[in-house]
């Protein structure tokens, strides 16, 4: 049976990216430094299955090459991260150890690896490298232009990924996607925080006017493009990931609010309030994923309408979800300095 390595698997978009790949009979080990974000709610589907593999470790850890050669996992998908773009702002020397010098750390360890043992190490980022898109998509080729210390540090962390493949011919890959939204998300990130919100008939908070546009797609159809890219992605490409899908914070919190009414009893008399903007906030997204259509025959499958119903109903079925979190993480406002 072969071994992957999934870094971040007690989050949001790993823990996901766990569950399809035991799905697909392969061995997985998660590593997890066990910060805010991370949570074994996440994990309650798998945890006991044989095939499943916990080990509480930080990239930046010195003990990441003795789990290395002690496994020796075919492929290492990295989605250890700080991904919130407010609490780059509060703390952006968070962002700059986790995303840039613990991945240094993670590539020293794995260009030595990769010497020996037949691997690929896959590193997973966002749109957000690419700054405001106002008109068109963003293509692979596109110029990084980062607003906000998160965006940065992953920006910096894609070019040194980019730098290690091309100076020490590291086997890798780096994919960019879009807004993820589904099971398992911390409520600091909009839908999340939005349904939980309704599910306490709370305000809807919204920043500015609302009218900051996201390419939306739903988790499972990236985990399913990152399996992809493992099985059939070329080694030093990058590749975009999105499904040319486009809302506004505005009408996000519209779909969701018609989406509870039909479903649920709860927030049937919600109000939307505007709240003040974040600092630097990037006015669209958009990315250009014929790439990844085109060369590795992947396409999203869940459209938006019934990928957000999904997410509705999973955190109304699993409201032990937010319990297992600690309020002030739900509640607080954050990137307001």
């Amino acid at each position: 049976m072969k071994k992957i390595l999934v870094t971040g698997g007690l989050g949001f978009i790993g823990s996901n990216l766990v569950d399809l790949l035991l799905e697909k009979n392969y061995f997985v080990i998660n590593i997890d430094k066990i910060s805010y974000s991370s949570n074994f709610y996440n994990t309650k589907d798998f945890i006991k299955s044989k095939n499943y593999k916990f080990i509480k470790c930080n990239i930046g850890d010195k003990k990441i090459k003795n789990i290395l050669y002690k496994f020796k996992p075919v492929c290492v998908f990295n989605l250890a991260a700080e991904t919130h773009v407010d609490r780059s702002i509060d703390s952006p020397a968070d962002f700059i150890k986790s995303n840039i010098v613990d991945v240094y750390n993670l590539l020293e360890n794995f260009k030595n690896f990769s010497k020996r043992f037949n691997s690929k190490l896959i590193h997973i980022s966002t749109d957000e490298v690419y700054g405001d898109v106002l008109k068109g998509r963003s293509s692979e080729t596109y110029p990084y232009k980062p607003s906000s210390p998160y965006a940065a540090s992953k920006a910096a962390s894609d070019h040194l990924i980019n730098s290690y493949i091309r100076t020490y011919r590291i086997p890798a890959i780096v994919t960019n996607c879009s807004n993820n939204y589904g099971p398992k998300q911390h409520p600091e990130k909009l839908i999340p925080k939005l349904i939980y919100n309704i599910l306490n008939n709370k305000p809807l908070p919204i920043y500015g006017k609302g009218t900051n546009s996201r390419e939306w797609i739903y988790v499972k159809d990236h985990c399913e493009a990152l399996l992809k890219v493992f099985l059939r992605g070329k080694i030093g490409e990058f590749y975009n990931i999105g499904s040319n899908k486009n809302l506004n914070n505005l009408d996000v919190c519209k779909n969701l609010v018609n989406v509870s009414k039909k479903i649920t009893k709860f927030g049937r008399n919600v109000k939307i309030k505007f709240v003040k903007d974040r600092p630097g906030h990037d006015i669209r997204y958009a990315l250009n994923s014929n790439k990844i259509k085109r060369d590795l025959k992947w396409k999203p499958k869940i459209s938006f309408n019934k990928g957000i119903k999904l997410t509705f109903e999973w955190y109304k079925n699993n409201k032990k979800y937010y319990k297992s979190l600690k309020r002030k993480d739900i509640i607080r406002r954050l990137g307001t300095k």
